[in-house]
């Protein structure tokens, strides 16, 4: 099986570097390839492959590439591009950035997240946490939360996310679509502007009437996909 052939290469190819997550579902490990010198991520969790299967196809410069990814009793192994770069979340660490600052970043994320949703896969972890940043790109990373979109279902089958970036619906009220991805992305812009979520201190201007449309509790009173929200940048 894939599986099993792909955890072997693993074990006899690859060292592990560090661990750069680990949680109560799987860890998250950067490995070198012993002969090459190559750095990929490694992911091994509890759950399915599904999205990270259909990703092997995708090429974007604002997505990870997903080398390989196999299944079996639950267990997942995933190998992926190695982004090299700090997190958005880091970067915020110096402190807040200003709306030319934050545009190009925004833009970009939608511009992944466009990608993901043409495919009808829902990201349902938007945060800075989830972005590098490499040199001028941004990248959107971490897939374990993503689902795919399926209209015959009223609401998600499992409750996942990040409060304070989740939207209304991932807490089982409705099921989520590419709204709920818009809605963390007026959270994180707000994040990035003011250094807090938008109900504690919303970014003034005309940035701050952009995220105050993506945050909206009805997702249809919200951007209706990612390329409006684009224009609207």
């Amino acid at each position: 099986m894939l599986y099993d052939f792909l955890r072997e290469q693993i074990q006899t190819q690859f060292t592990v570097v560090r661990v750069l997550k680990e949680g109560q579902l799987g860890r998250v490990s950067l490995v070198r390839h012993r002969k090459t010198g190559d750095l990929l991520v490694l992911r091994t969790f509890s759950g399915d492959a599904k999205i990270y299967k259909k990703l092997l196809t995708v090429e974007c410069v604002n997505l990870p590439r997903i080398k390989e990814a196999a299944e079996k009793d639950g267990q997942v192994l995933v190998l992926e591009e190695f982004v090299q770069g700090d997190t958005l979340s880091d970067l915020l660490m110096g402190g807040t950035l200003t709306p030319k600052e934050v545009e190009p970043i925004a833009r970009q994320l939608c511009r992944g997240l466009w990608v993901l949703h043409t495919m009808g896969i829902v990201h349902r972890d938007v945060k800075p946490a989830n972005v590098i940043l490499r040199g001028g790109e941004a990248v959107l990373i971490d897939f374990n939360a993503a689902r795919s979109y399926d209209p015959v279902h009223r609401k998600d089958t499992q409750v996942l996310g990040t409060v304070g970036y989740a939207a209304p619906e991932q807490f089982g009220l409705s099921q989520t679509d590419e709204r709920t991805d818009i809605y963390a992305m007026g959270v994180t812009m707000n994040v990035m502007l003011t250094g807090a979520h938008p109900s504690v201190k919303l970014a003034a201007g005309r940035m701050g009437r952009v995220i105050q449309k993506c945050i909206m509790v009805n997702p249809q009173k919200r951007y209706p996909n990612t390329l409006s929200l684009m224009e609207a940048l």
